[in-house]
Protein backbone atom coordinates (compact mmCIF):
# COMPACT_ATOMS: atom_id res chain seq x y z
CA UNK A 1 0.00 0.00 0.00
CA UNK A 2 1.69 3.01 -1.25
CA UNK A 3 1.05 6.33 1.20
CA UNK A 4 -0.82 8.78 -0.48
CA UNK A 5 0.35 12.67 -0.31
CA UNK A 6 -2.42 15.92 -1.20
CA UNK A 7 0.18 18.73 -2.09
CA UNK A 8 -1.55 22.57 -1.38
CA UNK A 9 0.54 24.67 -3.18
CA UNK A 10 -1.63 27.83 -2.54
CA UNK A 11 -0.44 31.09 -3.41
CA UNK A 12 2.72 33.49 -3.33
CA UNK A 13 5.88 31.30 -2.80
CA UNK A 14 3.75 28.24 -2.05
CA UNK A 15 4.30 26.38 -5.54
CA UNK A 16 7.86 27.18 -5.44
CA UNK A 17 8.63 25.75 -1.71
CA UNK A 18 6.41 22.55 -2.34
CA UNK A 19 7.79 21.80 -5.47
CA UNK A 20 11.09 21.38 -4.01
CA UNK A 21 9.64 19.57 -0.99
CA UNK A 22 8.18 17.57 -3.70
CA UNK A 23 11.72 16.39 -5.20
CA UNK A 24 12.65 15.51 -1.80
CA UNK A 25 9.86 13.60 -0.70
CA UNK A 26 9.89 11.99 -4.36
CA UNK A 27 14.16 10.95 -3.67
CA UNK A 28 13.87 9.66 -0.22
CA UNK A 29 10.46 7.53 -0.80
CA UNK A 30 10.14 6.69 -4.27
CA UNK A 31 6.79 4.62 -3.41
CA UNK A 32 4.98 8.37 -2.18
CA UNK A 33 1.96 8.60 -4.51
CA UNK A 34 1.28 12.51 -4.98
CA UNK A 35 -1.83 14.51 -6.31
CA UNK A 36 -1.95 18.30 -5.93
CA UNK A 37 -5.19 20.61 -5.39
CA UNK A 38 -6.40 24.44 -5.24
CA UNK A 39 -6.92 26.28 -1.86
CA UNK A 40 -6.66 30.04 -1.09
CA UNK A 41 -6.70 32.59 -3.15
CA UNK A 42 -5.89 30.67 -6.35
CA UNK A 43 -9.33 28.31 -5.51
CA UNK A 44 -10.91 31.49 -4.82
CA UNK A 45 -10.49 32.53 -8.66
CA UNK A 46 -10.83 29.23 -9.39
CA UNK A 47 -14.01 28.20 -7.91
CA UNK A 48 -14.94 30.80 -5.70
CA UNK A 49 -14.42 29.10 -2.35
CA UNK A 50 -10.76 28.96 -0.42
CA UNK A 51 -11.46 25.34 -0.27
CA UNK A 52 -13.36 23.26 -2.55
CA UNK A 53 -15.22 20.43 -1.57
CA UNK A 54 -12.93 18.70 -4.19
CA UNK A 55 -10.08 19.45 -1.87
CA UNK A 56 -10.89 18.28 1.53
CA UNK A 57 -12.18 14.92 -0.16
CA UNK A 58 -8.73 14.59 -1.49
CA UNK A 59 -7.06 15.70 1.78
CA UNK A 60 -8.96 13.25 3.99
CA UNK A 61 -8.28 10.27 1.87
CA UNK A 62 -4.73 10.67 2.16
CA UNK A 63 -2.37 9.61 4.55
CA UNK A 64 -1.15 12.88 4.64
CA UNK A 65 -1.13 16.72 3.42
CA UNK A 66 1.97 18.68 2.71
CA UNK A 67 0.81 22.88 2.04
CA UNK A 68 2.97 25.65 0.65
CA UNK A 69 1.04 29.16 1.90
CA UNK A 70 -2.15 31.04 1.10
CA UNK A 71 -3.09 34.49 0.72
CA UNK A 72 -1.61 37.65 -1.21
CA UNK A 73 -2.44 41.37 -2.04
CA UNK A 74 -5.12 40.22 -4.63
CA UNK A 75 -7.44 38.72 -1.94
CA UNK A 76 -6.26 41.27 0.59
CA UNK A 77 -9.82 43.13 1.05
CA UNK A 78 -11.28 43.31 4.85
CA UNK A 79 -14.04 43.41 3.65
CA UNK A 80 -14.45 40.50 1.28
CA UNK A 81 -16.52 38.12 2.19
CA UNK A 82 -14.33 35.46 1.31
CA UNK A 83 -10.78 35.44 1.99
CA UNK A 84 -7.66 32.56 1.16
CA UNK A 85 -7.10 32.48 4.62
CA UNK A 86 -10.87 31.00 5.60
CA UNK A 87 -9.55 27.88 3.32
CA UNK A 88 -6.58 27.20 6.11
CA UNK A 89 -8.52 27.56 9.10
CA UNK A 90 -11.37 25.39 7.22
CA UNK A 91 -9.05 22.40 6.37
CA UNK A 92 -7.29 22.58 9.73
CA UNK A 93 -11.20 22.08 11.62
CA UNK A 94 -12.46 19.50 8.77
CA UNK A 95 -9.19 17.32 9.40
CA UNK A 96 -9.81 17.90 12.98
CA UNK A 97 -6.34 18.98 13.47
CA UNK A 98 -6.38 20.77 17.02
CA UNK A 99 -2.36 20.81 17.64
CA UNK A 100 0.41 22.32 15.75
CA UNK A 101 3.61 21.26 16.44
CA UNK A 102 6.25 23.82 15.43
CA UNK A 103 10.29 23.30 16.39
CA UNK A 104 12.27 25.88 16.77
CA UNK A 105 16.47 24.49 16.64
CA UNK A 106 18.25 27.15 15.30
CA UNK A 107 21.96 25.57 13.09
CA UNK A 108 25.02 26.24 14.87
CA UNK A 109 26.14 28.29 11.81
CA UNK A 110 23.02 30.38 11.41
CA UNK A 111 23.50 31.87 14.91
CA UNK A 112 24.42 35.15 13.24
CA UNK A 113 21.85 35.71 10.74
CA UNK A 114 19.31 36.18 13.47
CA UNK A 115 19.28 39.89 15.45
CA UNK A 116 20.14 38.10 18.62
CA UNK A 117 23.42 37.88 20.06
CA UNK A 118 24.96 34.39 19.32
CA UNK A 119 25.43 33.53 22.70
CA UNK A 120 21.86 33.81 23.32
CA UNK A 121 21.42 31.30 20.89
CA UNK A 122 23.19 28.66 21.78
CA UNK A 123 21.71 25.90 22.98
CA UNK A 124 18.62 27.01 22.09
CA UNK A 125 15.89 23.90 21.35
CA UNK A 126 12.45 24.36 21.86
CA UNK A 127 9.23 23.33 20.96
CA UNK A 128 5.84 24.92 20.54
CA UNK A 129 2.40 23.53 20.39
CA UNK A 130 -0.28 25.50 19.85
CA UNK A 131 -4.29 24.64 20.17
CA UNK A 132 -5.18 25.13 16.65
CA UNK A 133 -9.11 24.77 16.19
CA UNK A 134 -10.91 26.90 19.23
CA UNK A 135 -9.91 30.07 20.73
CA UNK A 136 -10.76 33.85 18.85
CA UNK A 137 -9.97 32.73 15.54
CA UNK A 138 -13.34 30.24 15.68
CA UNK A 139 -15.63 31.33 18.53
CA UNK A 140 -19.01 32.79 17.81
CA UNK A 141 -20.28 35.42 17.93
CA UNK A 142 -18.59 36.82 15.34
CA UNK A 143 -19.80 39.94 13.93
CA UNK A 144 -19.91 43.42 12.98
CA UNK A 145 -23.25 45.64 14.97
CA UNK A 146 -23.93 49.31 15.33
CA UNK A 147 -24.05 50.27 18.66
CA UNK A 148 -25.40 53.79 19.99
CA UNK A 149 -24.09 55.08 16.21
CA UNK A 150 -21.08 53.15 15.86
CA UNK A 151 -19.94 50.22 14.43
CA UNK A 152 -18.70 47.44 16.87
CA UNK A 153 -16.54 44.77 15.83
CA UNK A 154 -16.87 41.21 18.06
CA UNK A 155 -14.71 38.42 18.30
CA UNK A 156 -15.12 35.77 21.01
CA UNK A 157 -12.61 33.67 22.67
CA UNK A 158 -14.16 30.51 24.37
CA UNK A 159 -12.14 27.01 24.96
CA UNK A 160 -13.91 24.02 26.31
CA UNK A 161 -11.74 21.96 29.73
CA UNK A 162 -11.83 19.21 26.55
CA UNK A 163 -10.07 21.30 24.25
CA UNK A 164 -7.45 22.62 26.58
CA UNK A 165 -6.89 19.06 28.16
CA UNK A 166 -6.04 16.96 25.15
CA UNK A 167 -3.61 19.65 23.79
CA UNK A 168 -1.67 20.09 27.25
CA UNK A 169 -1.90 16.25 27.57
CA UNK A 170 -0.22 15.76 23.94
CA UNK A 171 2.56 18.35 25.12
CA UNK A 172 3.89 16.51 28.07
CA UNK A 173 3.28 13.59 26.05
CA UNK A 174 5.84 15.00 23.75
CA UNK A 175 8.23 16.62 26.54
CA UNK A 176 8.88 12.79 28.53
CA UNK A 177 10.25 12.97 24.75
CA UNK A 178 12.83 15.30 24.97
CA UNK A 179 13.90 17.59 28.20
CA UNK A 180 10.73 16.54 30.68
CA UNK A 181 9.47 20.60 31.12
CA UNK A 182 6.05 21.96 29.77
CA UNK A 183 5.49 25.51 30.32
CA UNK A 184 1.99 26.57 29.34
CA UNK A 185 1.47 30.22 28.43
CA UNK A 186 -1.57 32.11 28.89
CA UNK A 187 -2.95 35.27 30.11
CA UNK A 188 -4.92 34.28 33.40
CA UNK A 189 -4.69 37.99 35.06
CA UNK A 190 -6.88 39.10 32.65
CA UNK A 191 -9.09 36.31 30.74
CA UNK A 192 -11.30 33.86 32.01
CA UNK A 193 -10.48 31.45 29.37
CA UNK A 194 -6.89 31.30 30.39
CA UNK A 195 -7.63 31.00 34.21
CA UNK A 196 -9.30 28.08 32.96
CA UNK A 197 -6.37 26.70 30.65
CA UNK A 198 -4.08 27.32 33.97
CA UNK A 199 -6.19 25.35 35.81
CA UNK A 200 -6.91 22.60 33.50
CA UNK A 201 -2.88 22.62 32.84
CA UNK A 202 -2.38 22.27 36.70
CA UNK A 203 -4.80 19.33 36.56
CA UNK A 204 -2.66 17.26 34.01
CA UNK A 205 0.55 18.31 34.93
CA UNK A 206 -0.25 15.94 38.51
CA UNK A 207 -0.80 13.12 35.88
CA UNK A 208 3.12 13.36 34.65
CA UNK A 209 4.81 14.00 38.25
CA UNK A 210 8.43 13.17 35.92
CA UNK A 211 8.01 16.85 33.52
CA UNK A 212 8.39 19.94 35.48
CA UNK A 213 5.79 22.37 35.31
CA UNK A 214 5.52 25.80 35.03
CA UNK A 215 2.92 28.79 33.68
CA UNK A 216 4.07 32.21 32.27
CA UNK A 217 1.65 35.08 31.38
CA UNK A 218 2.21 35.45 27.39
CA UNK A 219 3.51 38.96 27.48
CA UNK A 220 6.10 37.63 30.05
CA UNK A 221 6.64 34.96 27.41
CA UNK A 222 7.38 36.78 24.49
CA UNK A 223 10.15 38.76 26.49
CA UNK A 224 11.88 35.48 27.77
CA UNK A 225 11.90 33.94 24.41
CA UNK A 226 14.46 36.73 23.36
CA UNK A 227 16.10 37.06 26.30
CA UNK A 228 16.48 33.25 27.55
CA UNK A 229 14.88 31.20 24.78
CA UNK A 230 17.73 28.53 26.33
CA UNK A 231 15.31 27.76 29.25
CA UNK A 232 12.24 26.39 27.38
CA UNK A 233 11.50 22.85 26.46
CA UNK A 234 7.64 22.28 25.27
CA UNK A 235 5.83 25.43 25.36
CA UNK A 236 2.09 25.02 25.10
CA UNK A 237 -0.24 27.54 24.05
CA UNK A 238 -3.91 28.84 23.09
CA UNK A 239 -4.69 29.45 19.26
CA UNK A 240 -3.77 33.08 19.01
CA UNK A 241 -1.04 33.21 21.89
CA UNK A 242 0.93 29.93 19.72
CA UNK A 243 0.37 31.90 16.48
CA UNK A 244 2.28 35.04 17.18
CA UNK A 245 4.57 33.61 19.60
CA UNK A 246 6.33 31.56 17.00
CA UNK A 247 6.42 34.17 14.51
CA UNK A 248 8.58 35.64 17.22
CA UNK A 249 10.25 32.30 17.74
CA UNK A 250 11.30 32.14 13.85
CA UNK A 251 13.85 35.20 14.99
CA UNK A 252 16.12 32.93 17.06
CA UNK A 253 16.60 30.48 13.83
CA UNK A 254 17.63 33.56 11.83
CA UNK A 255 14.60 33.26 8.97
CA UNK A 256 10.97 32.58 8.56
CA UNK A 257 11.81 30.42 5.58
CA UNK A 258 13.72 28.14 7.66
CA UNK A 259 10.90 26.73 9.85
CA UNK A 260 8.77 23.71 9.74
CA UNK A 261 5.54 22.74 11.44
CA UNK A 262 2.87 20.19 11.82
CA UNK A 263 -0.53 19.73 12.56
CA UNK A 264 -1.91 16.84 13.77
CA UNK A 265 -5.52 15.49 15.61
CA UNK A 266 -6.96 12.63 16.83
CA UNK A 267 -7.80 10.71 13.51
CA UNK A 268 -5.65 7.81 11.83
CA UNK A 269 -4.84 7.79 8.28
CA UNK A 270 -4.60 4.01 6.51
CA UNK A 271 -1.55 3.65 7.96
CA UNK A 272 -2.40 3.56 11.63
CA UNK A 273 -0.61 7.07 12.23
CA UNK A 274 -2.32 10.58 12.59
CA UNK A 275 -3.19 12.41 9.23
CA UNK A 276 -1.43 15.19 9.72
CA UNK A 277 -1.21 18.63 7.28
CA UNK A 278 2.10 20.58 7.12
CA UNK A 279 3.38 23.15 6.58
CA UNK A 280 6.49 25.70 6.86
CA UNK A 281 5.60 28.96 9.02
CA UNK A 282 5.99 31.51 6.42
CA UNK A 283 3.35 33.38 4.42
CA UNK A 284 3.12 33.53 0.82
CA UNK A 285 5.21 36.66 0.50
CA UNK A 286 3.99 38.05 -2.68
CA UNK A 287 6.83 40.04 -3.29
CA UNK A 288 8.87 37.36 -3.62
CA UNK A 289 6.95 35.05 -6.06
CA UNK A 290 7.75 33.50 -8.87
CA UNK A 291 11.40 35.05 -8.93
CA UNK A 292 12.82 31.78 -7.57
CA UNK A 293 14.53 33.09 -4.52
CA UNK A 294 12.02 31.72 -1.82
CA UNK A 295 13.53 29.45 0.98
CA UNK A 296 12.51 26.18 0.27
CA UNK A 297 13.91 24.95 3.75
CA UNK A 298 10.61 25.40 5.62
CA UNK A 299 8.80 23.16 3.45
CA UNK A 300 11.54 20.72 3.22
CA UNK A 301 11.58 20.11 6.50
CA UNK A 302 7.86 20.08 6.95
CA UNK A 303 7.78 17.65 4.47
CA UNK A 304 10.59 15.59 7.19
CA UNK A 305 7.96 16.01 9.80
CA UNK A 306 5.15 14.10 7.69
CA UNK A 307 7.45 11.37 6.54
CA UNK A 308 8.34 11.47 10.75
CA UNK A 309 4.45 11.17 11.42
CA UNK A 310 2.38 10.80 9.54
CA UNK A 311 4.15 7.91 7.60
CA UNK A 312 6.28 6.64 10.38
CA UNK A 313 9.45 6.89 8.35
CA UNK A 314 11.72 7.94 10.68
CA UNK A 315 15.31 7.15 8.72
CA UNK A 316 13.88 8.76 6.01
CA UNK A 317 12.82 11.90 7.96
CA UNK A 318 16.00 11.82 9.29
CA UNK A 319 17.80 11.54 5.69
CA UNK A 320 16.36 14.98 5.22
CA UNK A 321 17.38 16.40 7.78
CA UNK A 322 20.85 15.63 7.42
CA UNK A 323 20.70 16.88 3.93
CA UNK A 324 19.31 19.86 4.87
CA UNK A 325 21.97 20.38 7.70
CA UNK A 326 24.78 19.32 5.40
CA UNK A 327 23.79 22.39 2.78
CA UNK A 328 23.85 24.55 5.51
CA UNK A 329 27.15 23.30 7.14
CA UNK A 330 28.80 23.50 4.05
CA UNK A 331 27.83 27.26 3.20
CA UNK A 332 24.89 27.42 1.32
CA UNK A 333 22.23 29.90 1.70
CA UNK A 334 19.47 31.42 -0.06
CA UNK A 335 18.94 35.22 -0.14
CA UNK A 336 16.88 35.61 3.19
CA UNK A 337 20.51 34.18 5.21
CA UNK A 338 23.11 35.86 3.22
CA UNK A 339 25.73 37.96 4.69
CA UNK A 340 27.54 40.96 2.74
CA UNK A 341 29.56 39.39 0.68
CA UNK A 342 28.19 35.77 0.60
CA UNK A 343 26.92 34.72 -2.63
CA UNK A 344 22.45 33.56 -2.22
CA UNK A 345 21.37 30.41 -4.35
CA UNK A 346 18.13 30.22 -5.63
CA UNK A 347 15.22 28.15 -4.97
CA UNK A 348 16.48 25.23 -7.32
CA UNK A 349 19.83 25.71 -6.29
CA UNK A 350 19.31 25.42 -2.61
CA UNK A 351 17.50 21.94 -3.52
CA UNK A 352 20.14 21.14 -5.55
CA UNK A 353 22.39 21.06 -3.13
CA UNK A 354 19.88 18.82 -0.57
CA UNK A 355 19.04 16.58 -2.99
CA UNK A 356 22.61 15.90 -3.83
CA UNK A 357 23.04 15.33 0.08
CA UNK A 358 20.52 13.22 0.08
CA UNK A 359 22.12 10.71 -2.40
CA UNK A 360 25.40 11.29 -0.79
Amino acid sequence: MNPIITLLPGDGIGPEVVDAARQVLAAVAPNLEMQSALIGGCAIDATGSPLPEETLALCRQADAVLLGAVGGPKWDDPAAAVRPEQGLLGLRKGLGLYANLRPVQPHPDLLSASPLRPERLDGVDLLVVRELTGGIYFGQPRQRREVDGEIQALDTMVYSDGEIRRVVRLAFDLARERRKKVTAVDKANVLESSRLWRQVAAQVAAEYPDVVFETLLVDAAAMHLLTRPTDFDVMVTANLFGDILTDEASVLTGSMGNMPSASLGESLNRLGKPRGLYEPIHGSAPDIAGKGVANPIGAILSAAMLLRHSLGMADEAQAVERAVEAAITAGHRTADLTRDGETALSTAEITEMILANLNA
